[in-house]
């Protein structure tokens, strides 16, 4: 049994047992609340590492308990678990700082990967912020840490809930693979660097525009890609990325090619356009 001390607290906005399987177990302590008002009402007695609100509710009163926790908790790690999603919601919770966003049926490996890092986390700072937003033209900035990648991704997603799941899926892992190249090789994973993106969607495309703090490159040397691989050769990249101590990957260019309809670089090579069309 792990000590008192080191276990973590999480309010649940209604019923526990909805989302208890979802949870850690024994590291977790877990408390719930009957409503908003409720909620509210214990967020001011006490300081929780994570709330949670309820599945049963709409966004737009989830972002409202969201906007009122910010009030009396400015650092509050708050995930929004709704029954539904619109992207007025969505980018709404963007701008008040929810550490992510869920609406039914719930991706169960993701939301536990997202608990877990925001129970994990010893302190915490948005780390996106939002410059520009309407549901289908949003702009923003975001530190150059994995887990924020990963927080942007679940947001993200959720403004594209009315595609089919493998259109959704390819999307999602051609810009999963562009960001994080331009945080891990643009800006070092360094959290004081930012990446700026840009999401635009109209009915007939797509679009991802992405920008890193880093110097660029040249297609023609790329070591730690597969892009750069001879055909003799075809996982020479992989011996660079491991004598370099960069993460296993390196297939990210070449996969997102082939998931979306156009990926391109500017000329210096710190900025990459996605389009994906409808």
């Amino acid at each position: 049994m792990p000590d008192e001390s080191t276990r973590k607290s999480v309010l649940v906005v209604g019923s526990v047992s909805s989302i208890r399987s979802l949870l850690p177990e024994e590291a977790v302590e877990v408390e719930s609340a009957r409503d908003a008002g409720d909620a509210l009402s214990r967020v001011m007695a006490r300081s929780y590492d994570l709330v949670v609100t309820d599945i049963e509710t709409p966004g737009a009163q989830d972002v409202e308990l969201l906007r009122q926790i910010r009030e009396v908790r400015p650092a509050a790690r708050v995930i929004l678990l709704s029954s539904e999603s619109t992207p007025e919601a969505v980018v709404e919770s963007m701008r008040e700082h929810a550490f992510s966003y869920f609406t039914k049926p719930v991706d169960r490996g993701t939301f536990r990967e997202l608990v877990a890092k925001a129970l994990e986390l010893s302190a915490w700072d948005d780390g996106i912020q939002v410059l520009s937003a309407r549901p289908n033209w949003i702009t923003l900035e975001l530190r150059c840490r994995q887990y924020t990648a990963d927080r942007l991704l679940q947001f993200f997603g959720e403004l594209k809930s009315d595609l089919p799941v493998a259109e959704r899926e390819n999307i999602a892992i051609a810009f999963r693979e562009m960001l994080l190249n331009a945080i891990e090789h643009g800006g070092k994973f360094d959290p004081e660097k930012k990446v700026q993106v840009s999401y635009l969607r109209t009915d007939r495309v797509i679009l991802y525009h992405i920008r890193d703090p880093g110097q660029g490159f040249s297609f023609e040397s790329l070591p730690h890609a597969a892009l750069s691989n001879p055909p003799e050769a075809p996982a020479q990249h992989l011996l660079y990325r491991a004598e370099h101590g960069l993460r296993a990957g390196g297939f990210g260019m070449l996969l997102a090619q082939k998931l979306v309809d156009v990926l391109i670089h500017n000329e210096k090579g710190n900025e990459v356009l996605l389009i994906k069309y409808l």
